[in-house]
């Protein structure tokens, strides 16, 4: 029988945060996956290697966990004063299925420097030396991302001296400003139930003190005592526990059904990004996966979250924007873990060290609104050229 050849589409692959994924151009894609449907999903999945029953990705991008086998498409801006459109996929490792629900906040810093690379911002108003700010209209969620892009002799500086934990090798510092964070779609408010703490009735684990609150991305927060943890568990000692791993989807599920995110349980199968679940403690000594020494006194809490069924290895940044957020409004779980009263900033601890994030939230009239939401990360890029696709 006939065999087609495989098709070429230019792509960058590019490291952003502690998150990685393949970059494209909108007008590269076949003309076909240029408008979201079907045949968009499919060629997605087929560039990252899923649906992988192995779980390795071996015939594809993907690296295997949900913080690698991800696509992100840029194009021409369609809001007016921004520089583009950045619309992010999350590719399931083991099935059919592509989320578009949400945002990935590691991906974003990367969004910066490629828009300057492939010429949709104006090379004019680039200067030979300092920062560049890339106006970024996060098309998933309808907000809007500045992306504080280092430029060095006129071109994206790549290298340099900062650390981020969860990333072996240091780069240089990219600060990404969440304008407007909270989510006013699915459920119309920062805490869709309209409080800062909840009792969630979750089936098999029991009633669960709750904070669900929608900024950065979907959330739902619980204690870790509550659950039988700590707060300082690494990986291994939730992803290798098939029932600890079914209880927090169970979470999950529950809690997406309370926030209005689904209609029904059923629903939270092919809503599979959001929301998070994540678990807190106040501050305590750990050792990060990478043997580094955390100290308690140098936290102001600890954070654990799980995504894509799994606990992530340091933190996802839309995640941190919904921990900052949380932490700045007295009376959230997120806020008496860190000890409580009024916070800017929060440093807390997760798998692989410590990340600090500031918000500035407001009350007004008995409702809670955050402006903005201030990280630090870093983003380069790791291969760029033609990816290919069986045809």
């Amino acid at each position: 029988m006939p065999h087609l050849p495989q098709l070429r589409i230019p792509a960058t692959y590019m490291r952003g945060g502690t998150s990685k994924g393949v970059f494209f151009r909108l007008d590269d894609l076949p003309e076909a996956a240029r408008v979201p449907g079907a045949d968009r999903d499919a060629l997605l999945m087929r560039v990252i290697g899923s649906p992988d029953p192995y779980g390795k990705h071996t015939d594809g991008m993907g690296g295997a966990t949900s913080s690698t086998s991800k696509c992100v498409i840029i194009g021409p801006p369609t809001q007016p004063d921004h520089d583009v459109d950045y619309l992010y996929g999350q590719v399931s490792i083991d099935t059919a299925f592509v989320d578009w629900s949400g945002n990935c906040g590691n991906l974003s810093t990367a969004v910066g420097p490629f828009a300057i690379a492939n010429g949709f911002t104006d090379r004019a108003r680039l200067p030979e030396n300092g920062s560049f700010a890339v106006r970024v209209w996060q098309a998933n969620i309808g907000k809007t991302i500045v992306v504080h892009v280092p430029i060095v002799n006129g071109e994206v500086q790549e290298t340099g001296d900062f650390e981020l934990d969860g990333v072996t090798f240091p780069a240089a510092e990219i600060v990404l400003e969440f304008i407007d964070p909270s989510d006013d779609g699915d459920a119309g408010a920062m805490f869709p139930t309209g409080n800062l703490v909840d009792e969630l009735d979750v089936p098999g684990v029991g009633t669960l003190r709750a904070t669900m609150i929608n900024v950065g991305i979907p959330t739902v927060f619980v204690d870790a005592a509550d659950i039988g943890y700590a707060g300082t568990e690494l990986q291994d000692a939730i992803n290798g526990d098939g029932k600890a791993l079914a209880m927090f989807e169970t979470i999950r599920a529950h809690g997406a059904l309370r926030m209005g995110l689904i209609d029904d349980i059923a629903g939270a199968a092919t809503r599979q990004h959001t929301p998070k679940v994540a678990f807190v403690s106040p501050p305590a000594d750990y050792v990060a996966s990478s043997g580094k020494a955390i100290a308690a006194a140098d936290i102001d809490l600890n954070v654990r979250a799980l995504s894509m069924g799994k606990l992530h290895h340091a933190m996802m940044g839309t995640c941190a924007v919904a921990i900052g957020t949380a932490a700045a409004i007295p009376g959230t779980l997120v806020n008496l873990a860190a000890g409580g009263g009024g916070r800017g900033a929060v440093r807390f601890g997760h798998p692989s060290g410590t990340l600090r994030v500031g918000a500035q939230a407001r009350e007004t009239d008995g409702r809670w609104t955050v402006t903005k939401a201030v990280m630090s990360r870093s983003a380069r890029v790791l291969m760029e050229g033609t990816v290919r696709v069986p045809g």
